[in-house]
């Protein structure tokens, strides 16, 4: 008599890869959101008898780093992962989709009004969108390492790294496609707030296709209980003790803090960089940092690619710091070369190719799956800082450097940039010391053979 073979739903290819395909389009329509707002600083800070809506660079500084405020100081995020580790993805991750909606639609519902008052130096315009802003964030955030739980769910032993590339390049699309489309669509709109608008939609959208995930959710769970052996580990609060002593996660950590802070925030005033130093048209500046997440589209999955077949993650991560901080340099120097520009956003793409296709794979070799959640919700939240505090900081050190006739001197702002790249190259090089020492066999190849 022959024995019936059982299978989980995420062992057919077909299968996985449409669970991620779901998952992946609804972060990008968050990553569309996140930053539909960056091309559109120069129409922002134009004064409102322009068509602007008045901030100043400060405004808009604070703005931007209010993405994380509720995530940092309330410690949404950390609680977010604990509650996915709870109680699980199909929970957590319809909590997450609605929260971004909810803080979209503040955010639109701000920048299509007036309003009277000042509150703590800011007027209430930008109080009122940065409220939005912080709940869109404690939701995006949290919908993140539900995404990144739910790759590591259905590719673990499969093509992990190169799934989690495709996902990141669905994200990159959203990035661009918001740095590509925001500003001409606001300004045809005749209103910042169409641009915000349309975002909310997509986001609307993207909480009813992940209900068609979890339905998907649901059978591979009954699926893997029909093959499981032993019951499968949940999370206890006395395991958080293997979490915060682990050195190797806490460089990871420390690495995705340093990168994406000299990333991210960057994108969100690049648009006006290209405009005030290497004199593009502003119709058109937004066409240069979009090259960047267009770019990763191809490099991330490319680059994941080769970390499951080949290995070598901590090299991989270890180049692209290298690269970040190259890229930094150069825009510090006095070059105002249009070609130039561009030719260093090439290479920023590729270094956004790198580290995040071997850095978010790298988390399971070194963390069990129990603690998953938890552990990305922890990175996420330690980036998060850099995400709150980085453009606040930008905001304010580019005011101090704008001159009577409103030019800014942005020679500080990419020496501070650069700053991150050179500590992100020591705790990559520290990173790969403790995996030789420890094993957790980062430059080793995912996929089984």
């Amino acid at each position: 008599m022959t024995e019936t073979i059982r299978k989980k739903l995420s062992d057919s290819a077909a299968m996985r890869w449409t669970a991620l395909l779901i998952v992946a389009v609804t972060m990008m329509f968050g990553y569309f959101f996140t930053d539909v707002m960056s091309p559109l600083e120069p129409l922002v800070t134009a004064s409102k008898e322009a068509g602007g809506l008045g901030w100043s660079s400060d405004d808009y500084g604070f703005f931007s780093g209010s993405y994380g405020f509720f995530n940092v100081f309330l410690l949404l995020l950390f609680f977010g992962g604990i509650i996915l580790d709870k109680f699980g993805i199909r929970f957590t991750g319809i909590l997450s989709t609605l929260l971004m909606l909810a803080g979209a639609l503040i955010k639109w519902w701000a920048l299509g009004h007036e309003f009277d008052g000042t509150f703590m130096g800011y007027q209430m315009q930008v109080i009122w969108a940065c409220l939005g802003f912080a709940v869109y964030g404690v939701g995006c955030e949290i919908c993140g390492i539900t995404v990144s739980k739910v790759i590591v769910k259905w590719f673990t032993g499969h093509e992990l790294a190169f799934a989690m590339g495709v996902q990141v390049a669905l994200a990159r699309l959203g990035t661009a496609s918001a740095f590509s489309f925001s500003l001409p669509f606001a300004k045809s709109m005749g209103a910042v707030s169409a641009s915000v608008g349309l975002g909310a939609s997509l986001l609307c959208a993207g909480v009813l296709i992940y209900l068609v995930y979890c339905v998907m959710d649901r059978k591979e769970d009954k699926s893997a209980a029909l093959i499981a052996t032993e019951p499968e580990e949940g999370f206890k609060f006395s395991d958080l003790r293997l979490l915060f002593g682990n050195r190797g996660f806490w460089y990871i950590t420390l690495l995705c803090l340093m990168f994406y802070g000299g990333v991210f925030p960057f994108l969100k005033f690049a648009t006006k960089l290209m405009v005030m130093k290497y004199g593009v048209e502003e119709n058109l500046a937004g066409y240069i940092p979009s090259m960047l997440p267009y770019g990763t589209i191809i490099l991330t999955p490319l680059f994941g690619y080769i970390y499951d077949k080949v290995g070598k993650g901590a090299t991989l991560m270890l180049l692209g710091s290298i690269l970040l901080t190259a890229v930094h340099v150069i825009f510090a120097l006095p070059f105002t070369s249009v070609a130039l520009a561009i030719v260093v956003m090439v290479v920023l793409g590729i270094a956004f190719g790198l580290v995040p296709s071997a850095m978010w794979p790298s988390v399971p070799k070194i963390i069990p799956m129990q603690l998953l959640g938890t552990a990305y919700a922890l990175i996420f939240y330690i980036q998060n800082i850099g995400l709150s505090m980085v453009p606040i900081l930008i905001g304010k050190v580019n005011q101090a450097n704008t001159d009577a006739n409103g030019i800014i001197d942005y020679t500080a702002s990419m020496a501070i940039f650069a700053c991150f790249g050179v500590t992100a190259i020591i705790i990559s090089v520290l990173l790969k010391a403790e995996d030789k020492r420890k094993g957790y066999g980062l430059e080793l190849p995912n996929a089984k053979a």
